[in-house]
């Protein structure tokens, strides 16, 4: 049986049963390639902020003096996400990512080697710009292996690999840090481990099906559902990035999914970035701070599995928005309780680790939909790049405010007053994605009556 492109007269067949199996065998290796190698990824980028205390312990920077590399090198990853987005779309997925993972490795084993400010802002810049290019690729593979009908499933499983990778990096540094490596090790060691990771990614995956069997149709089916942007029939090549993103945006969803993914990684970067900190100014040893933190990407994990489960089997219309507003709420409340137990010092810090646990358990499931299964959603596998690019290039901006803003009010107001900043930028995600859903409800209703007057 062959399935035929209308607009291009592309011919692609279906595999033979030996074909489907050996198709199916490199699907699964490239998917536990996507998994496990961004764990990597974060490796040689969550150890900055287990990093940080030592570089103020060792050098004496304030919070303010930290958040400049923080802020610029977020700046650089939002830079990274528009343009290296757009890049997977053309070169594919697999290649941006391996990329991505090889120079984050040497920016690692060059950070040690000088010391300041300027220089470790300027060097972490060039890394975060790598390391943009790996969720762009992740999303342009899985979206060339995998049919849209089990992209909430698959994205809310692939989704785990930046909430586990920062619950390893945190571990790993936090031992690192117990066997007295010093700051320098948490680059150094790092970088060597994920060598062997980027070995592994490039020999376990394929760049899509054709790769393994030329002309095949598979990932895909007859009856799959479309993307909200046609970028046209499977086995076509992508358009331009400026045509991709001229039907993005004319496309509602997307538009508010822009609004949203500033304000979620505005709230992710926070705690990414400063809760060791945070948990050490609270009276916790470098150690412990290290260990805790990883509480919050951990229940993460939890909290994307079940949101993208859900949302496949139990969404209304295909609405994923309505549990990601519920969701929200939660971390809204987790916020506040975090904020009024801060002032009571380290008799406290067990009950704001359950509160931060909570929090990653809430934030991250929402977080996880719009640069996953809400991009497969609107841009499918040919806009997949581009489209995840712009929502986390956007968000990325919003990341850089957190970071500068958080260190900045916890040296002028304290950290009670930074939670209470995170907290009202929760309430307004929960209204905005409340708002998503609306529209998403008033679209689907109108596409029925279209529906039914043809």
């Amino acid at each position: 049986m062959t399935i035929t492109s209308a607009s291009t007269r592309t011919t692609l067949r279906l595999p033979t049963p030996e074909e489907a199996a050996t198709l199916q065998r490199w699907r699964t290796s490239t998917f536990w390639v996507m998994l496990l190698g961004y764990v990597g990824y974060y490796l040689v980028r969550g150890n900055l902020s287990v990093a940080i205390p030592l570089l103020s312990q060792e050098f004496g920077y304030s919070n303010t003096d930290l958040a400049v590399i923080l802020t610029f090198s977020e700046v650089a990853y939002a830079i990274g996400k528009f343009t290296t987005g757009p890049l997977a779309d053309q070169i594919g997925g697999k290649k941006v990512f391996l990329l991505g993972m090889a120079g984050a490795i040497v920016c690692n084993l060059l950070f040690p080697l000088q010391v300041g400010i300027v220089y470790f802002t300027a060097v972490w810049c060039v890394c975060r710009y790598f390391l943009s290019m790996g969720w762009g690729g992740i999303i342009k593979a899985i979206g060339e292996w995998y049919e849209p009908e089990r992209h909430g499933t698959v994205m809310g499983l692939i989704s785990i690999n930046f909430q586990f990778g920062s619950v390893v990096a945190s571990v790993f540094c936090g031992w690192l840090i117990a066997m007295q490596v010093g700051w320098k090790g948490l680059f150094f060691i790092p970088a060597l481990v994920v060598i062997a990771v980027l070995v592994w990614a490039a020999l376990a995956s394929r760049e899509t099906p054709q790769d393994v069997v030329p002309g095949v149709q598979f990932g895909k089916s007859a009856g799959s559902r479309a993307s909200l942007a046609d970028f046209g029939a499977h086995g076509e090549e992508a358009p331009p990035a400026v045509e991709i993103i001229r039907r993005l945006l004319k496309i509602e969803l997307f538009r508010q999914v822009l609004v949203f993914s500033f304000f979620s990684h505005l709230l992710r970067s926070i705690f990414l970035f400063w809760t060791p900190k945070f948990l050490v100014d609270q009276g916790m040893g470098n150690v412990g701070a290290a260990m805790s933190s990883a509480v919050f990407p951990l229940l993460g994990c939890l909290g994307t599995i079940f949101i993208g489960w859900y949302t496949d089997r139990h969404s209304r219309n295909g609405d994923r928005t309505g549990m990601m507003a519920i969701m929200l709420a939660g971390l809204f409340v987790s916020l506040l309780g975090i904020s009024f137990l801060i002032p009571y010092g380290s008799s406290m810090q067990a009950w704001i680790v359950v509160l931060l646990g909570l929090s990653g358990f809430f934030l991250y499931g929402p977080y996880s939909m719009s640069a996953g299964a809400l991009t497969l959603d609107i841009a499918g596998a040919k806009g997949a790049g581009t489209c995840t690019g712009m929502i986390d290039g956007v968000g990325y901006l919003g990341g850089a405010v957190a970071a500068w803003a958080a260190g900045v009010l916890a040296d002028k107001l304290g950290w009670s007053q930074v939670f209470l900043f995170v907290a009202a930028s929760a309430l307004f995600t929960v209204f905005w994605t409340l708002h998503m859903s609306r529209s998403h409800h008033r679209r689907a209703a109108l596409a029925l009556a279209e529906g039914a007057r043809a």
